[in-house]
Parts: structure tokens; sequence; C-alpha cells
């Protein structure tokens, strides 16, 4: 049976709006978004079990509309009834088993335009967020991008997006994943070595009728 993780992130509450520090895009009443500063949080947890020899960190937004037909189209709004899929912003894979959390702006410090590199850093291994599937074909921002970069829903959408942050405490040192692997790769190699998880659920919305209080 997996035991549970006990995750705080500073700044973040469940069911409570992110910071737009840690955000990618942030609202703006000119053009509806702007830039944001894209600081990953300070995550911290407890209670791994004694035998765990890694964690990865995964931060997914199930709420991200299937079809981009409408996103960021002047004049329309993306229905809440349209069938969502899952956004991947970051992925962090391998963190040695005696840490205890990851310090704020230890995983992203900044938009890095084209995206910030994968592989080994001192804090784990990075795979990619789906803003690399976001960006492709963009000449000024395609690139692959790894690790963290935050949230940034559509304006338009009518509905508030959910940010899962999840951290997992393996029994193995390695899930083995090099190169190009995403969310979806880190989730299948995670499974059967799961000994305990933890999440933090934050909300983040760019639609000013949809401004949380």
């Amino acid at each position: 049976m997996t035991e549970t993780l006990n995750v705080t992130i500073d700044g973040i509450s469940n069911d409570r709006p992110i910071p737009e520090k840690f955000a990618f895009c942030v609202p703006c009443a000119e053009n509806h978004v702007r830039m944001s500063t894209n600081i990953s949080p300070a995550i911290d947890w407890s209670g791994a079990p004694e035998n765990t020899k890694s964690f990865t960190i995964i931060c997914v937004d199930p709420d991200v509309p299937s079809k981009p037909d409408d996103v960021n189209q002047e004049g329309r709004t993306i229905p809440a009834d349209l069938p969502r899929v899952d956004f991947y912003h970051w992925i962090l894979i391998d963190i040695d088993g005696r840490t205890t959390g990851i310090a704020e702006g230890a995983d992203s410090n900044g938009i890095t335009q084209k995206g910030k590199a994968l592989g080994a850093t001192a804090n784990g291994v990075r795979g990619l967020n789906n803003y690399t599937d976001w960006f492709a074909g963009d000449d000024d921002m395609g690139g692959d991008y790894g690790g963290y970069d935050g949230p940034c829903p559509p304006w338009n959408d009518s509905i508030i997006h959910h940010y899962h942050f999840k951290v997992f405490a393996l029994d193995v040192d390695s899930l083995g994943l090099t190169g190009r692997f995403g969310g979806p790769e880190a989730i299948a190699a995670m499974q059967g070595h799961i000994l305990a998880e933890g999440e933090i659920v934050g909300t983040y919305t760019q639609n000013p009728d949809l401004a949380e209080q």
C-alpha cells in the first residue's frame, strides 16, 4: 500500500491561487497577458519511508483544452464542457533519496528563451515539459523546455485551471530515463516503485471574469 508524503509549498495552498511570481504569464489589460518571473516554488516533503532511494517531482495541469481552435482568440470563449488534456509543467526525477526539499528558484529563476537544458542538475534530472509542444515552430521561443515552467492558461478559458504539484518517494535510485522524456514516460517508469506520494493543488486563471479572490 502506498504511503502518504507530507508536501508543503511556500506560498501555494490547496485550492488557492498560485502567486504570480511562480507563473510563466500574468494577466495584462493591454494585451491580455505578459511574461512573468517564472520562479520555481520552494517545495518540501517529509514522512518518506526508510527505504526511499529517490524522489520525483511532477507538476501537471489536467484542465488544458483538447482543441486549440478557440484558445486566446478575440471574441471567443473556450467552453467549460470541452474535453481537457494534461499539460506537464515540471518533471524532475532521480532526486537524491536523502533530500527533503527543493529551494525556491532552484529549477527556474526566469523565462529561458528556447527552454532550459534537459538532463542532470544539482537537484535531479530534468525531463521535458509541454511548453516544448506549445512553442514548437516558433522561431523565437521554440526548443526543448526542461524542468519547471509555470502556469500560462488561455486568457479566454471559462474554467479555472488546477496545478497538481506531486512528489513521489521511490524504491530505486534512478528511473533510467535520459534524453527527451516527458511526464508520461516518467509516470510509466515509476510504476511498481512508488513507496509514498503527496501533492498540493494550486489554481490559476488569466480570465478577468474569473478573477480569484
